[in-house]
């Protein structure tokens, strides 16, 4: 990821694989992407890697490039920054999988996702590794943020694990079938050895985190799942229950346009550390880190 963001013509040559008369002869037809300053050719990297990406012979779907969509989870301070980084992204929160999906159809530039791992000591690697169809699928760390229960102001019903909400009867909204956090309560759920169906769920399914803590303000639900940072922003209680990693998955050829480079130019800032700091329940240190590079 910090390869040189301009190659000369014998770097682009040895990049290539091909003999700097063959990268002339390119140029000379115009047929690889190139600028000449000050009479000397450099080479874009990232669009010598589309050039190639877009050349592939295919018997399946053409590549095509993907609108400028963020698709799949919602995440507090993603949500935050993409307003602020004036990136050009545009958000569809429908959860991990669905934005998944939409990713390896060319919907969506890129997508945020939270999915644990079988291990349930990692999250996200096998979600990705199921796109078999995307050969240059990389996963960017966004943040390590605390999961747990939204409760009203107060916790009035006292509860601390998930085996007090399935004691008490506490009305607990859900997420969509395959939201990460959904995913994440199943295997929390089995890792304390409860029945999901001694829960008592509140009616209807939240589609974001932000949906889960206005659940619980208004009284439909008793508590629900949620990072600690719509805890903190809406004024009701947080019971921590786990860590996870919150991950950003794209393309590599992706990852190198403006839209993707500005979002993560933007959270290496002050400002941005400063917002995780006041959302709080983050852990920004791994932010930007390559979690898989296909």
């Amino acid at each position: 990821m910090q390869a040189k963001g301009y190659l000369t013509t014998a770097e682009v040559a040895a990049y290539l694989r091909l003999k700097e008369r063959t990268i002339y002869d390119l140029v000379a037809r115009r047929a690889i992407p190139c600028s000449r300053v000050t009479g000397k050719l450099l080479f874009p990297r990232r669009l010598v890697d589309r050039w190639v990406e877009d050349a592939v012979e295919m018997t399946g779907r053409v590549p095509v490039t993907p609108p400028p969509i963020l698709a799949g989870s919602s995440d507090p301070l993603l949500d935050w920054a993409l307003r602020e980084s004036g990136a050009g992204l545009a958000a569809l929160y429908e959860g991990s999988s669905a934005g998944l999906a939409r990713l390896a159809g060319g919907e969506a530039m890129a997508v945020g996702l939270h999915v644990p791992d079988r291990s349930a000591a990692t999250f996200n690697l096998e979600a990705v590794r199921t796109l078999s169809d995307i050969t240059d699928l990389v996963l960017i760390r966004w943040a390590r943020r605390q999961q747990g229960l939204v409760v009203p102001a107060g916790n009035p019903k006292g509860l601390a694990t998930l085996a007090d909400v399935a004691r008490t009867g506490a009305r607990m909204v859900m997420r969509q079938a395959g939201a990460g956090a959904q995913m994440l309560l199943g295997r929390l759920l089995e890792a304390e050895g409860i029945d999901p169906d001694t829960l008592t769920p509140a009616e209807g399914h939240a589609l974001t985190e932000a949906d889960v803590a206005s659940a619980v303000v208004s009284g439909a639900a008793d508590c629900g799942l949620a990072v600690g940072a719509v805890a903190r922003g809406r004024g009701v209680g947080f019971v921590p229950l786990a860590w996870e990693h919150f991950d950003i998955a794209c393309r590599r050829r992706d990852w190198f346009e403006p839209p993707l480079q500005a979002l993560f130019a933007f959270a290496r800032t002050p400002v941005f550390a400063r917002q995780a700091d006041a959302l709080g329940h983050y852990d920004i240190s791994v932010t930007g880190a390559v979690a898989y590079n296909a």
